[in-house]
């Protein structure tokens, strides 16, 4: 009896101890589900691209246990953009961070303005524009864009806009884009990003921002030191303007994807302000 007893106080500590050893594990497993008292993390894609370029910070962001959201972005101009994602963001209930990529950036610079639930922005790489100025301009601000050349027709491939006046939609060559956006990242990813490219409307180039949000909401934003989009100096300048909280990573202008734990955690750290 003794003996028993014995066995059986042994096979109860040794399921205490698993339950306390497996402690840290379901606390781990828990972050996969949204925590109710943290913001809604928005993330925007850019020109060029569809909200798949965020997939591996949209993994490590939900793994931490936020609720993300990474509507389309449907590329026809900052008037259209930032009205559609203006009304997307109005069905969300309690505080957003909202971040955007490249183009992203002008649009949320534009959708976000009188939303009192945007607590911050997040400009990854992105255009970040003042009343009037337009993403052509901001781009060929400072030497070393890629994008902007004498002959556009070098570096895009153009598709008429059925109905739209003489329109064009705009494609970057595909054999141009891997370099231009991606150098540094996987070759084959590379090669499949550029093949499923969405355009952008030729005119959003030229169509000039309105009152932009970061003038009154806190900023942050990620800086790739080897984009060839959007070149280094003009974000240096465009940061500093918008007073945002700003790091420096090696990336190219697609430094989600080549960097996504540092783009995870500029994305978190306006989050938790």
């Amino acid at each position: 009896m003794k003996r028993n007893r014995s066995v059986l106080t042994a096979a109860v500590a040794a399921v205490g101890a698993l339950v306390l050893a497996a402690g840290p594990a379901g606390a781990a497993t828990t972050m996969h589900h949204p925590h109710h008292d943290r913001p809604t993390i928005v993330l925007v894609h850019g020109a060029w691209a569809d909200g798949s370029s965020w997939k591996y910070v949209t993994e490590r962001l939900e793994h931490q246990g936020y609720t993300v959201k990474v509507p389309p972005n449907t590329l026809r101009g900052i008037a259209t953009d930032s009205a559609n994602l203006k009304a997307y963001l109005a069905t969300i209930k309690g505080p957003i961070v909202l971040a955007g990529h490249s183009y992203g950036g002008a649009v949320i610079s534009n959708a976000a303005t009188g939303n009192e639930n945007v607590k911050s922005l997040v400009y990854i790489d992105a255009y970040i524009p003042d009343t009037g100025e337009t993403v052509s301009q901001l781009t060929g601000a400072e030497a070393g864009s890629a994008l902007n050349v004498p002959d556009p027709d070098t570096v895009f491939n153009k598709v008429p806009i059925p109905n739209g006046g003489g329109n064009v939609d705009l494609y970057v060559k595909p054999e141009l884009f891997p370099e231009i956006f991606a150098a540094g990242v996987n070759r084959c990813e590379a090669a499949a990003l550029a093949a499923s490219q969405h355009p952008l409307a030729a005119s959003a180039l030229g169509e000039p921002s309105g009152a932009p949000a970061w003038k009154t909401i806190p900023s942050w934003a990620l800086i790739g030191t080897g984009d060839k989009v959007l070149p280094p100096a003009e974000q240096d300048f465009l940061t500093h303007r918008a007073h945002a909280h700003t790091v420096k990573v090696k990336a190219p202008h697609l430094s989600m994807i080549a960097q996504p734990d540092a783009v995870t955690a500029v994305i978190t750290d306006a989050a938790r302000h």
